[in-house]
């Protein structure tokens, strides 16, 4: 197959890790891929080993007419069996620069809610009527899009986004800056601070918590010293022990170091990131109902599932795992497994080269 990609390459190498080995994968596999990208980023390099051709020029905007251009210049003077889109500036300009085109577009899509019928800027992107296929990470996002789209029902469909455990062989955070002993327990919760991630949930269940005097929680992410944050950390009984760490490039690794990953979201998950970082280096997490981690996260078995907006059910599962080291390394050694198992980056190739394929027949 020949694929045309637009896609976003400018945050973090372990951020975009995921979704770009997938590339890699379909170039090893021996298709010819194209990339629009950011070409001064660290992973455009990747891909230029790999044997993928880098051309610079992801959209800045939505409607970006230098792009559209672009777009339609590749389509008209080569061959491609499909044009890729993933993010939300990148699917506007793909989805216009291909109409007239025989091509097959297909975009991503990794979060649920959002895409409604009565908003005209979903007309841009998963509604765009250019739209032959969505891939949706789980599939909450896959039943969300397709109750939206008009047509193609049948090419809205669930890849999961794959991890490999030797992306994670390193060597784990030293948590003594945050004056945390080896001998303490520590959870963690790494995400960016908004509304839809649940903290202030994660924090009220810190002061169920309170009485375990060696437990300490790591908040990573922006905006974690924000209002309401900020104040709720302060009223908290265990406020001395809450530690806020900013944004970090080695979330991954204090992930490892730490006992347990709380993922406290509220709404509209996909299929997040940190738990299945957190399987691959074999921290056992606590996650909610919201999205796709239960899809993926056996519960009592590579972790704890709880319903969304109930501290007290994570502060609960917490002092289980607390109480119970032997459980930690048994879930531990069972989210590996499953990683190893049954969401690798291989049998995540495996399925795009058949849903690209499927699509192209059909």
């Amino acid at each position: 197959m020949n694929i045309l990609i637009v896609t976003a390459t400018d945050s973090s190498y372990n951020s975009l890790r995921p979704d770009s080995e997938i590339l890699v994968g379909l170039a090893k596999s021996g298709h010819k891929l194209t990339v629009i990208t950011h070409a001064d980023s660290e992973y455009a390099q990747r891909f230029r080993d790999c044997g993928i051709e880098v051309i610079d020029g992801h959209p800045s905007k939505k409607i970006s007419l230098k792009c559209i251009k672009k777009i339609r210049r590749l389509l008209k003077t080569r061959h491609y069996d499909i044009v890729y889109a993933t993010s939300s500036k990148s699917i506007p300009n793909a989805a216009f620069g291909c109409i007239g085109f025989p091509v097959k577009f297909i975009t991503y899509r990794g979060t649920t809610g959002g895409l409604y019928r009565h908003d005209p800027s979903a007309y841009l992107t998963h509604l765009h009527p250019r739209v032959d296929g969505v891939i949706g990470v789980t599939n909450a996002v896959r039943d969300d899009v397709a109750k939206r789209v008009w047509k193609n029902k049948q090419n809205v469909v669930t890849i999961y986004k794959g991890h490999e455990l030797s992306w994670y062989n390193k060597q784990p955070a030293d948590l003594s800056e945050f004056g945390i002993s080896e001998n303490d327990f520590t959870v963690i919760c790494a995400v960016n601070a908004r509304p839809s991630k649940g903290i202030a949930v994660m924090i009220e269940a810190a002061s169920y918590l309170a009485d375990i005097e060696n437990l300490h929680i790591l908040l990573v992410g922006r905006n974690m010293n924000k209002e309401p944050y900020d104040s709720l950390i302060k009223n908290n009984k265990m406020r001395e022990r809450i530690h806020l760490t900013g944004y970090r490039h080695d979330a991954p690794e204090l992930i490892m170091a730490s006992d347990i990953l709380v993922q406290p979201s509220v709404s509209g998950e996909g299929l997040p990131r940190a738990m299945m970082e957190a399987m691959g280096y074999g921290t056992p997490s606590v996650i909610t109902t919201t999205g796709g981690g239960k899809e993926v996260m056996e519960d009592g078995v590579t972790g704890f599932i709880v319903p969304v907006k109930d501290p007290k059910a994570i502060a609960d599962r917490v002092r289980k795992l607390y109480q119970q080291p032997e459980l930690v390394k048994e879930m531990s050694k069972r989210g590996k497994e499953k990683i190893q198992n049954e969401f690798s980056s291989r049998r995540t190739v495996e399925n795009y080269i058949k849903y690209f394929e499927s699509i192209i027949k059909s």
